[in-house]
């Protein structure tokens, strides 16, 4: 089995609610620790009430949030090798949830769900990895790219 990752950085609702479905994704999973956004229609409740009306599943798993004190060091110190490393040694102690994770994902197209857009600097690849090691599941990594085209300076988007 397969679980994919998505960030919503750089698009709309509208765009993301499509990515998921060329996906096929069932399952959306909510990894932040607080599902709070600026950006319109990515905040828990109005998130939860998009994907329903679409027909998937949303769940948020708290506990795949990055702890504050881990995030807080970040921001002071803007180290990304020190982050995934007091991250992941966070996530290997969440050994049922990341279990539940797996079984979850055996029985549903699941996406875990965050910010970024680049997979590389956020920590839902982290918790993939973690799924990998310990379970088995493939990893694949939902990308948002934007382009810009020759003959406008519109921008578009490309889903990969």
């Amino acid at each position: 089995m397969t679980i994919y990752t998505i960030g919503y950085e750089g698009i709309d609702i509208d765009d993301f609610l499509h990515l998921l479905e060329k996906h096929n994704i069932e399952t959306l999973i909510d990894i932040r620790e607080l599902p709070l956004s600026r950006k319109q229609g990515f905040s828990k409740n109005s998130l939860s009430n998009h994907l329903n009306l679409k027909g998937f599943e949303y769940i948020h798993l708290p506990k795949f949030g990055c702890p504050k004190p881990i995030r807080n060091q970040y921001k002071l110190d803007n180290n990304w090798q020190s982050y995934k490393k007091a991250f992941t040694k966070y996530i290997q102690t969440q050994n049922e949830e990341l279990l539940n994770l797996a079984n979850l994902a055996n029985s549903s197209n699941c996406a875990l769900f965050c910010f970024e857009a680049d997979f590389n600097f956020c920590h839902r690849s982290l918790v993939a990895n973690e799924i990998n090691k310990m379970h088995g599941l493939s990893i694949d990594h939902v990308k948002v790219t934007k382009s810009k085209t020759k003959k406008s300076a519109d921008s578009t988007l490309a889903f990969a």
